[in-house]
């Protein structure tokens, strides 16, 4: 509950960022995309929290942070913080889920 709590927390402050600050994104092309992606995190990070939705939340959390990762990529910043993020989710996923992960492993 920590780690999910924490990772909502941030995904909350990055969400309000793309709000409070659009200039933030336009670096990268994303500026007309920001609500968007503000919402769909806030979503995807509200659905990862709830146990009832965490695959959901794990799955779609995912997929964002492959996009930040390729985004990053592309722009020459450190991967640092979105492969850290990404393997916090995947690691709280499989915690907070292991009958779903067994299913894919022999």
């Amino acid at each position: 509950w920590i780690i999910a709590s924490l990772l909502l927390a941030l995904y909350i402050r990055a969400a309000s960022g793309k709000f409070l600050h659009p200039e933030q994104l336009n670096g990268m092309g994303l500026a007309n995309w920001r609500i968007i992606i503000a919402l769909g995190e806030i979503t995807s990070a509200l659905l990862f929290f709830f146990p009832k939705t965490n695959i959901f939340g794990t799955l779609l959390l995912s997929s964002f942070m492959g996009g930040a990762i390729i985004i990053h990529m592309i722009h020459g910043y450190s991967l640092l913080l979105p492969v850290g993020v990404l393997l916090l989710v995947w690691t709280n996923g499989f915690v907070r889920n292991p009958e779903f992960f067994a299913k894919f492993v022999p």
